[in-house]
């Protein structure tokens, strides 16, 4: 059993994915990564692949409760999320920085996550245009 920190971190990775309008495959192969990191067992991963299957925005989900380290977490996954068709817009841009707000993350606070997830999204770029 996954803990609702959890399961909120999962969902908001979804409703970044949903910021285009739909959810790609390849979107949902780090969720999916993120499900086997965080452990969670089958009936968690179904609940949040069915969430998935449904249009969602930030807004649906209370983060209060996040510690300072899951938001960073999610941060670094979103950014990964952003980069995974090759290269990241001015759109998930605005989306990153609406979402380091949602978090209550500051600038100061992002900037060593953004930095590190943007280069090893950069490194990844290669093996994911094979």
């Amino acid at each position: 059993m996954l803990d609702d920190s959890k399961k909120k971190l999962l969902k908001l990775l979804v409703a970044l994915a949903w910021a285009d309008g739909r959810v790609d495959e390849e979107e949902m192969e780090i969720v999916e990564a993120m499900l086997d990191t965080f452990g969670a067992d089958k009936e968690v991963g179904d609940e949040i692949r069915e969430w998935a299957k449904t249009h969602r925005s930030l807004d649906e989900i209370d983060v209060s409760d996040l510690t300072k380290e899951d938001a960073g977490l999610v941060l670094y996954q979103a950014v990964l999320l952003t980069y995974i068709d090759g290269e990241q817009t001015e759109k998930e841009v605005e989306l990153i920085d609406q979402f380091m707000t949602k978090l209550g993350l500051s600038k100061e606070e992002s900037a060593p996550i953004l930095e590190r997830a943007t280069t090893r999204a950069k490194e990844l770029l290669p093996m994911l245009q094979d």
